[in-house]
């Protein structure tokens, strides 16, 4: 769980990367071919042994990841990797808190909240758009956790998480196929997007495939709270971005990739 929660950190800030080249939507899009290509190898799904039940969870998780991406990585392009994970991890700390009756659970809860409010320090600057779409991508992760547990449990091996890669690539084929004919990314940032899909999409969802077999969704939940500690070092590390947020227009400063990596991954005019 730690190896996955790293991995899908690092690949999306490497994924930001090439947003100036992209955009958002077209890192997406190419993370999704990735993820189909890697996982229809691993998985090898026999699509016509599928229940109509199977079918109605892999076409489920195919809109759920969709969904989720597009708001997580539109969102860190407007207020930076810490902020948005940060607000996203507030799906998997209500899945963690759903399951328990406990006041000391509560207390946590209520602590946890209140560290979020004071990370993100919401103002009248602030980027709502972008707060807005880290939320709905933290209420895709958590119906990520429960789809992903259903299709671990009702498809045998990783053929379930291979038919939502091949349904998600198909739907993203469009939009993968506008942005090359209105862009002309450098092979940079093509290999920036492709990282992407390696470190954010293929390998972290196998692993959570099968660790989701052995450990209970509201453990899984509360583990993944290590996301936003590692989001704001990467982010640092990586982007460069400020350790003091708000999330406003000085975080979308900050959250941007340095003028270094800009110029290396967006191609020049002729």
């Amino acid at each position: 769980m730690l190896a996955s929660s790293l991995s899908t950190q690092l690949g999306a800030a490497i994924g930001s990367l090439a947003f100036p080249a992209l955009g958002s939507v077209g890192v997406v899009a190419v993370r999704q071919y990735v993820a189909a290509a890697v996982r229809l190898i691993l998985g090898r799904p026999r699509f016509r042994s599928f229940t109509r039940r199977q079918w109605g969870l892999v076409l489920l998780l195919a809109a759920d990841f969709g969904v989720t991406n597009l708001s997580l990585y539109t969102a860190i392009g407007r207020i930076g990797l810490g902020p948005a994970v940060t607000l996203e991890f507030l799906g998997p700390l209500t899945i963690a808190l759903a399951g328990s009756r406990r006041r000391v659970d509560l207390g946590c809860a209520v602590l946890a909240v209140a560290g979020v409010v004071a990370l993100m320090r919401p103002r009248l600057s602030a980027d709502y758009l972008g707060l807005g779409l880290a939320l709905l991508a933290a209420a895709g992760w958590a119906a990520y956790i429960l789809l992903n547990r259903g299709i671990g449990r009702g498809i045998p091996g990783a053929q379930g998480t291979a038919a939502e890669a091949a349904v998600s690539a198909v739907v993203f084929l469009p939009i993968g196929t506008g942005v090359v004919e209105h862009h002309t990314p450098s092979a940079a940032a093509f290999g920036a997007a492709i990282a992407a899909g390696v470190l954010s999409s293929a390998l972290p969802f196998l692993a959570d495939l099968f660790t989701l077999r052995r450990v209970p969704a509201e453990a899984f939940g509360l583990l993944m709270s290590v996301n936003p500690v590692l989001a704001a070092a990467i982010g640092a590390l990586v982007l460069d971005e400020s350790s003091t947020w708000p999330p406003g227009s000085a975080s979308r400063r900050s959250s941007r990739p340095t003028r270094t990596a800009e110029a290396r991954l967006t191609p020049r005019r002729r």
